[in-house]
């Protein structure tokens, strides 16, 4: 632990910095969570607007590149115990603190003030984004598996905000894609769980729904969350947001999707898991670009 004040001073370049503070922004998942914001924008029967669609795409990123920011802020230590994220910027001292938080102030009120410009109710979902991952999800995950089910509330704003920022208005349209992403977050989360267990488990996070771990208990909710899927990807074209095509392939998708997670129900092998955890990550720009294809 001594040696890390010497890590920081050896690495001081600018381009080392730059790379570090957008390591801290978790690039790959906010490239995630902006594109399900972008699928919400053009799910709405709006005229497109380029300067509307910018100041989505750049304030989605500066917003969930601040929670991120803040979020490892908060969790140094835990970072600086797991094997996955002991090569953090923060652990490894090349950043400090102070600089990470400054870093995430300006983007998240740069990004903040961005939604605000699109339209009030812009703003107030991505607000509330912001601070329930930093202030409630964050600090839970030590405390109970239901983080999980808290986590899924910011998780699940972005294609809502995409929505409300083309139309102006909430309603049931910009709900059901908030349901969509929501009720895929708990096999897309407990799968990581499952795969990183061990590593959570030193952190002292509690992230699979039994607190046993990787239990048959776990395995039938990750199965069960999985299965959800089938009737709640079927909302859209119920609420004539999509046509006929989506139905057949959403069921395509969610049977492909199901699969791993039934024999990871039947055997409790890792690998069934790690397919699961890999599926997720493609299902849902799959499933959005399906709804924006029929929606076309």
């Amino acid at each position: 632990m001594s040696e890390k004040p010497e890590i920081a001073l050896q690495q001081t370049s600018i381009g080392q910095k730059i790379s570090d503070f957008i390591a801290l922004t978790k690039p790959r998942l906010a490239s995630l969570v902006v594109f399900s914001s972008v699928a919400g924008y053009f799910m709405a029967d709006v005229t497109f607007s380029l300067d509307v669609f910018l100041l989505l795409v750049f304030g989605g990123i500066f917003v969930t590149g601040s929670s991120n920011g803040f979020n490892q802020i908060l969790e140094k230590e835990q970072d600086a115990v797991m094997r996955r994220t002991q090569n953090r910027p923060l652990p490894q001292n090349r950043l400090s603190q102070k600089e990470a938080f400054i870093f995430s102030l300006i983007i998240g009120l740069l990004g903040l003030a961005m939604l605000y410009a699109i339209n009030l109710t812009t703003f107030i979902l991505g607000f509330s984004a912001l601070v329930s991952y930093v202030i409630m999800y964050t600090p839970m995950k030590k405390v109970s598996p239901l983080a999980v089910l808290v986590g899924a509330f910011p998780g699940s704003i972005p294609p809502m905000i995409g929505y409300v920022a083309a139309s102006g208005h909430f309603g049931l349209e910009p709900g059901i894609l908030f349901a969509v992403q929501f009720f895929w977050q708990f096999p897309h989360f407990w799968a990581i769980a499952w795969k990183l267990h061990d590593d959570y488990t030193l952190a002292g996070y509690k992230m699979l729904p039994s607190k046993e771990g990787r239990t048959k208990q776990s395995a039938w909710q990750i199965m069960f969350y999985t299965a959800l899927m089938f009737p709640i990807t079927l909302l859209p074209w119920a609420a004539q947001m999509t046509g006929t095509l989506s139905v057949v392939l959403s069921t395509i998708l969610n049977i492909l999707f199901f699969i791993p997670a039934f024999r990871l129900y039947k055997t409790l092998d890792m690998k069934h898991a790690t397919q699961l955890m890999f599926g997720s990550f493609i299902y849902l720009p799959i499933l959005f670009i399906v709804y924006l294809i029929d929606k076309i």
